[in-house]
């Protein structure tokens, strides 16, 4: 975890911040706005303890009007301003702000649990299988295993294998030997070696067809590589890290999938779940997103907020990151509202099924209904049904997460 210092005067003044950090993958410590720090020490302060800041801090201000962020900049530290109404994004953007480059954007406390056992399985230098829908941040927590291993000096080299054209799959994964094959002009090293001592990360694992996966085993096994055309091996040290978005145990009995490679890449299994069943990410991914946007930072409105953390995101963060787009270029005012988010998309059918009966007609508007009483409970099983808590996590008011468990109670008399 990151360490972040935040200060008394700021949990007595936002005490729900804490929290926050800590499900966004932070190690908070509560200090006095006055103490010695580190060099390299980030702080979290409020804006009247300006003098105890530097460049690398966050200072923020509680205030009654619209929120604002100021970056840092000019040597002095960023600024963020915002009311009540505007907390729960506020905080996910502090978090955001002090975020390190190689820890990918998070919020939620499950998220975190899988953050923590990929920080203890990064120290190994065991193969890595990551599965998870399109969009879901394999690459991302890829390259976060990578910082975290004693290999971050060396290398990180990222592969798409269904990217790779086939007739040229071997060639460039082990390299070639000058006149190997035709148009074979130069000798390659290959992927492998390039990435030696270093990570190789093949994304879509599931694309390389058994020929190929034959010798990827083999390359795994001893260590070394065999380049098209050479009669020699080279070896190599080089960690794999690979990656599905389909079931590979299900590719495995459909026999397109090797099982004695399945299990050579399954030592250390870790499973990114789709974004509707982790809501207190879509806050931070969305202020991740909106802190890379060119122009001057938007803001959201809690209701673009509430809208964001209810849809149930086929497309994962992909969609996310193209609903925001659009918001941001087509917005009718100078902030994100509800009305501003244009969200389509198939609806998924595991959230119909936990929350209607199964001789229910399956309707959208149900489907988004539902999903958001589903995103409050799983918010209240997180925080231990701390209501002003879990009104934070998921970016609403406390007055509007009232509304939403009054209903709850209300189908349940029904």
């Amino acid at each position: 975890m990151s360490s972040l210092d935040v200060s008394q005067g700021v949990c007595a003044l936002v005490p729900g911040l804490q929290h926050w950090l800590e499900n966004a993958f932070f190690t908070v410590r509560i200090v006095d706005a006055q103490s010695p720090r580190e060099r390299e020490d980030r702080r979290v302060l409020l804006a009247t303890e300006i003098g105890h800041a530097t460049h690398r801090d966050i200072l923020i201000n509680l205030i009654d009007g619209l929120p604002s962020l100021v970056p840092a900049a000019n040597g002095l530290p960023a600024r963020v301003a915002f009311g009540l109404e505007d907390m729960g994004f506020a905080f996910a953007l502090i978090a955001e702000l002090a975020r390190p480059a190689a820890v990918p954007a998070v919020g939620d406390a499950g998220s975190t649990r899988l953050m923590t056992l990929a920080g203890r399985v990064a120290r190994s230098d065991a193969t890595v299988l990551i599965q998870g829908d399109t969009g879901t941040g394999k690459e991302g927590m890829a390259r976060f295993l990578h910082a975290q291993s004693g290999r971050v000096t060396r290398d990180f080299i990222a592969v798409n294998c269904a990217a790779l054209p086939e007739t040229m799959m071997e060639a460039m994964l082990f390299g070639h030997k000058k006149g190997s094959f035709t148009g074979a002009a130069n000798a390659s090293e290959g992927l492998f070696l390039a990435a030696d001592g270093g990570t190789l990360f093949l994304d879509e694992i599931a694309e390389l067809p058994l020929s190929l996966q034959a010798k990827l085993l083999r390359a795994l096994q001893e260590g070394e590589v065999l380049p098209v055309g050479a009669t020699h091996p080279v070896p190599v040290n080089v960690r794999i890290i690979a990656a599905c978005n389909r079931n590979l145990a299900a590719e495995v009995a459909a026999g397109r999938f090797r099982e004695d490679l399945y299990w050579r890449l399954n030592v250390m299994p870790l499973e990114l779940r789709p974004l509707a069943e982790r809501p207190g990410d879509i806050a931070a991914i969305a202020a991740a997103m909106l802190l890379r946007q060119q122009d001057a930072f938007v803001w959201p409105t809690a209701a673009a907020l509430e809208k964001l953390t209810g849809h149930v995101w086929p497309g994962n963060a992909r969609e996310l990151g193209n609903v925001l787009q659009r918001a941001v270029v087509l917005r009718d005012g100078d902030r994100i509202d509800a009305d501003d988010l244009h969200i389509t998309g198939a609806p998924q059918l595991r959230i119909v099924e936990q929350v209607l009966a199964p001789a229910d007609p399956i309707r959208l508007r149900d489907v988004a209904h539902n999903s958001k009483l589903e995103a409050v409970r799983a918010a209240l099983r997180e925080t231990d049904g701390h209501r002003a808590a879990a009104a934070r996590k998921l970016g609403i008011s406390e007055r509007t997460l009232r509304y939403r468990l009054a209903e709850m109670r209300e189908r349940a008399a029904a």
